[in-house]
């Protein structure tokens, strides 16, 4: 916060994403509108999905959460992980209004209104990964491979190559080398993502089939080749009760 006009509602500061814990949750939550829109487009849903996107990514709108994430301060703001969830919403909107089918044009006037925010988005990006010397290896939100997997595949549809030969650089530099991945300690009580999985979902986007088949042998040799789910069992939530940004086993 820079000062008391920060000290207002989510609605105000930034309103397209608001009304969620957190400013990434909305993110992703209005690309679940866009998903479910796009490939169920004569579902009940859709037709609601359409019009609350419709409110939420308008021009005026879009340039106010620019206005915010350019805001003195906040060059760390919901990065990687929901800056990574911004691409993906422009990337889903892209291929909708690609596709052609009657509710592609909404998509279309969509993804332009998103697009100022998705540029400040890629750039803040691409300004900040030739500085992390090391990836994070959690479970939560700071971790680096899940959030690279969403940019990459955002850099393919947009054809960022810019983008893309970065991601896929520091990529194979953070886990190239990576071996025996510690799948044993997983889950742990306060992850979401699984650390080992994050970075071979990462892996399997950046190498050629056959580099990855080795790479993978060598990374997490102890998963069976026999197609038996035992290896990593989901963890149990034992209190239902509990709300939290995080998935707990408490």
């Amino acid at each position: 916060m820079n000062g008391d006009a920060d000290v207002r509602p989510a609605r105000a500061l930034t309103p397209a994403f608001y009304g969620c814990l957190d400013w990434h949750s909305s993110v992703h939550g209005h690309w679940l509108l866009a998903r479910v829109a796009r490939l169920q487009p004569g579902a009940p849903v859709a037709a609601e999905a359409r019009e609350a996107l419709k409110r939420s990514l308008t021009p005026e709108k879009i340039a106010a959460e620019v206005e915010y994430l350019n805001g003195e301060g906040r060059a760390s703001f919901e990065r990687p992980y929901g800056l990574a969830w911004l691409l993906q919403l422009a990337a889903e909107l892209r291929e909708w209004g690609a596709e052609g089918q009657p509710t592609s044009a909404v998509a279309v006037g969509l993804a332009a209104a998103l697009e100022p925010l998705e540029r400040a988005c890629a750039a803040r990006l691409r300004d900040w990964l030739p500085k992390l010397t090391q990836p994070i290896r959690a479970g939560e939100h700071s971790q680096t491979a899940f959030a690279l997997g969403l940019v990459l595949d955002w850099a393919r549809a947009a054809g960022d190559s810019e983008t893309l030969a970065l991601v896929e650089q520091r990529s194979r530099a953070f886990y190239g080398g990576d071996r025996d991945c510690p799948l044993g300690y997983e889950p742990s009580g306060e992850d979401f993502l699984s650390p080992c999985l994050g970075e071979a979902d990462l892996m399997r986007r950046v190498l050629p089939p056959a580099e990855f088949a080795r790479w993978f042998a060598a990374f997490l040799p102890s998963v069976p080749q026999t197609g038996a789910a035992a290896w990593l069992a989901p963890a149990i939530v034992t209190d239902r009760a509990i709300r939290s940004s995080r998935t707990s086993t408490g």
